[in-house]
This record gives structure tokens, sequence and C-alpha cells, in this order.
């Protein structure tokens, strides 16, 4: 039982229904308050509590002075690019296209992986799993809602979109190929705490100064994407250093966030209920899954892309 709480693939389906959880908490914290400075305040407050559970404050300390740079590195893609482009590019496209886009996401991870890791090629098994599971993506997603762009700007966020897809991909890459023995929890934590302060920094000009007053379902709100950032991203750090752990293979399992989304709120949106589109959408993201796993465990396929 306790290899099977350790192992890679339980881990990352716990992160990813973490993650799934997001989206309520989202929806409910910019109601009372901007996004630049709402997402702060969650990573902010997630840095802290990635730091007071690690408690050691010499060794965290000696770690952050030591590995600076790549801290910093990683602060900006994945706390300032990547939650800029995900907010600003939400904000201009339908929603339904652009949870579609976001939930391709594993794809394009596994294209910069290719290019950059050369013991995670894609292989015929390999692409056609991630294809299926962007066709489950597509279907839940259009069986929800309707998909139609008005203007040009829902262009350029649907570009926007595509950035953050790739800048997710290549924090993965950096953290996964970083051969310095930094710690995935110290390296979560001053991320998120250096990405939060410059990003509300950055809010300041844009957003102003937002005083409240908050009710206490902001508060709750928070404190859960605080959670939820501090720990998903502690678990995913810590399997991407796994030697045995490929990036593209790893990333697969975020197809389950849409399922995982899409579940609860059927148990917790008044009504919301299943319908046969989502239902099918969720057995062909199985079906993914499945392939995926057939894959690694079988011989080596043939390379298709060069």
């Amino acid at each position: 039982m306790k290899n099977i709480l350790k192992s890679t693939i339980f881990l990352a389906i716990v992160a990813a229904l973490l993650w799934s959880t997001a989206f309520a908490g989202v929806k409910i914290g910019l109601k009372y308050h901007t996004p630049l400075q709402f997402g702060s305040f969650r990573f902010i407050l997630a840095g802290l509590m990635v730091l007071i559970v690690h408690g050691k404050w010499k060794v965290y300390w000696k770690a952050v002075t030591s590995e600076w740079r790549f801290i910093l590195l990683i602060a900006f893609i994945q706390t300032v690019v990547q939650y800029g482009l995900f907010y600003t590019g939400m904000n201009l496209v339908p929603g339904s296209l652009g949870a579609m886009i976001i939930g391709s996401s594993p794809l394009f991870i596994a294209l910069i992986a290719h290019f950059t890791h050369p013991d995670d090629k894609m292989s015929i098994l390999k692409t056609i799993s991630f294809l299926i599971g962007v066709a489950g993506i597509a279907i839940i997603t259009l069986g929800r809602q309707h998909v139609e762009l008005k203007n040009e700007w829902e262009s350029f966020g649907i570009a926007l979109l595509i950035l953050n897809n790739f800048a997710s991909g290549y924090s993965n890459v950096l953290v996964s190929k970083n051969p310095r023995p930094i710690s995935p929890i110290v390296l979560t934590s001053s991320s998120l705490l250096i990405g939060g302060v410059v990003l509300y920094l950055i809010s300041l000009p844009i957003e102003g100064f937002q005083t409240g007053p908050f009710p206490i379902t902001w508060f709750i709100s928070l404190f859960w994407l605080a959670f939820i950032s501090a720990a998903a991203f502690s678990i995913w750090y810590t399997l991407l250093k796994r030697p045995a752990v490929k990036v593209s293979e790893l990333n697969i399992w975020k197809f389950l966030i849409p399922v995982s989304g899409a579940g609860l709120s059927w148990l917790l949106v008044a009504g919301e209920n299943p319908d046969w589109t989502s239902v099918i959408g969720m057995v062909v993201i199985a079906g993914a899954l499945f392939l995926m796993n057939f894959a690694t465990r079988g011989k080596k396929s043939v390379e298709i892309i060069p």
C-alpha cells in the first residue's frame, strides 16, 4: 500500500485532481478581486505554506542563495508569464474554446520534451494517445458549450493561450533537466513566493491598489487555491526530478483535470448534470491514458518525429 501511495501514477493523479478544483475557486475569487492581484496573493500564500511545512530555515536559505538564478527563471516563467498569458487569454476567448486549448497542453509539453530530451521522443503510440486525449477534451468541452469567435481579439486570445501551453511545457522541461540538486520543496516555495511578489508589483499600475472589503467566501477560495498550488506544484516538481520519469508521459495525466472538473460540477453545482457527450469524452480520455500506459510498458516504438 505504501508503494502505491508513493508511485508516480498515483501522485500524478492526486496533483491533477487538486488542479481540477481550482476553476471553481478562481471563479469565486474573481467576483471580488482583480485577476493579477488575486493571483499574486494566491501564490504568495502558497509559497509561505510550503516554507512553513519545510521548516528548516537555514537549509532553505542556503538552497535559495545558491540556486537563485534558476529559482528566478522558474518563478518568471511558471508564475508571471504563464499566469499572465492564461488570464489575459481566457478573458478574450469563449470559455469553452479556452478550456479546450488549455486542456490540450499535454500535447504541447510532449512536443517540447521531444526536441529537448533525447530519451523522451514521440512515438506512434504516444502520439496517438495524446491526440485521443485532445479529442476527449474537445468532446467534453464542445458538448457543454457552443464555440463562436466574434472578433479579432479572440484570435489574439487563442495565440496567448497557445503561448501559455508552451510556457508550461518549457518550465516542466527546465525543472526536469536541471542537474543541480535543489529540493523540489524549496523550488516550489521560493518560485511561488518570488513570482507572487513580482505579479503583485506588475498589477499595481494596471489594476490599482485593491483594498476590499472581501467576504468570507473570498478568503476560503484564496486559502484553497493557495493550498492547491502549494501541494500540486510540490508533487509535480518532485515527480519531474525522478530519474525514470519522462516529461511527456507524466503530463498526459493532466487530461484528467477537465474530467474531474466536470465530475465536481455535477456534484457541487446546482443544475449541472451528467450528459452523454461528457461521458463519451471521459471514456475517450480513459482510452488515451490506457494506451499511453501500454506504450510505456512495451518495447521502444518507432519515433515519428526526426
